[in-house]
C-alpha cells in the first residue's frame, strides 16, 4: 500500500473524535475493508508504546467500569467465553480507569477487579506522592497504605465532597463508550485493550493540534503487528 496512504489513514484516524470504522476508512482509502482493518489496527499497536503512558501523579480519580453487553441477551454462541469469570460479570469486560485531573488517562482491561488486582495497577501507574480519589468499593480500602485516599459514597448519592469526586473519570467513560456504541458497535475481550488505548491517547492529546498529534504518533511507532499475529 503506497504510503501516502498509510499517512492518510493515520491523519484520518487520529483526528476523529470518536474513531473511524474499517468499512469507511476502506471507502475513504479506496482499499478493501479486510485492509484498512487491518490497518487501523496496526495505528492502535503504535497506541501502546510508552511514551504514552506515563505514571501519573498530583490528583488522580481511579474508577471501574463494564464493557459490552450482558450474556442474557445474547445468543449462546455468542456469549463473552473469553473473560476469566464470564458468569460474575455477566459477559462484560470488566475495565480499569486512572485519571490525573487537568492530565492524562490510563485504562486497564483485566479479567476481575479485586482487591489485589486493583492494587497492583494503581501502585504501577499512579505516584505514590499522589491523592487518590476512588468511590466506595472494597477493593481500594487498602489503597490508604500508599496513598492520600479520599472516598466518595454513590450509594448515598454523594457525588461531590469537597476535592473527593470521580466526575472526571466518568466523563472520560462516557466518551469511550459512546465510541464504541456509535462507531464500532461491538468489540471483543481480545482486542479491547488495543481500543481503549485508542480513546485514551486522543483524550491525552486533546490540548494538541491535529498536526501536532499526527506527529506524535508517527515519531513513536515502533514495533509491527502481523496480520497473523493479529488473528491468532
Amino acid at each position: 500500500m503506497p504510503l501516502q496512504k498509510w499517512f492518510m489513514a493515520l491523519y484520518i484516524f487520529s483526528s476523529h473524535k470518536k474513531g473511524i470504522s474499517s468499512h469507511q476508512l476502506a471507502k475513504d482509502l479506496d482499499i478493501t475493508q479486510k485492509s484498512a482493518w487491518f490497518v487501523l489496527h496496526r495505528l492502535r499497536y503504535a497506541f501502546d508504546h510508552p511514551a504514552f503512558k506515563a505514571q501519573l501523579g498530583n490528583v488522580v480519580e481511579v474508577d471501574e467500569t463494564f464493557i459490552g453487553g450482558s450474556d442474557l441477551n445474547k445468543h449462546e454462541s455468542k456469549k463473552n467465553k473469553q473473560l476469566a469469570n464470564p458468569k460474575k460479570y455477566k459477559g462484560k469486560a470488566p475495565v480499569v480507569g486512572m485519571i490525573e485531573r487537568g492530565g492524562n488517562v490510563i485504562v486497564k482491561c483485566v479479567g476481575d477487579i479485586l482487591g489485589e488486582t486493583l492494587e497492583s495497577i494503581v501502585t504501577n501507574n499512579v505516584s505514590q506522592e499522589s491523592t487518590l480519589v476512588a468511590d466506595q468499593y472494597a477493593a481500594y480500602d487498602r489503597m490508604n497504605q500508599y496513598y492520600d485516599l479520599k472516598r466518595i459514597d454513590h450509594s448515598a448519592k454523594q457525588y461531590v465532597d469537597g476535592m473527593a469526586h470521580t466526575n472526571t473519570i466518568e466523563g472520560f467513560w462516557s466518551q469511550l463508550k459512546r465510541g464504541i456504541d456509535g462507531i464500532y458497535h461491538w468489540v471483543s475481550v481480545k482486542h479491547l485493550q488495543s481500543y481503549t488505548d485508542e480513546f485514551s491517547l486522543r483524550y491525552n492529546s486533546r490540548k494538541i493540534g491535529t498536526r501536532q498529534r499526527f506527529n506524535l504518533i508517527l515519531s513513536n511507532m515502533v514495533g509491527r503487528l502481523t496480520y497473523k499475529e493479529l488473528i491468532a
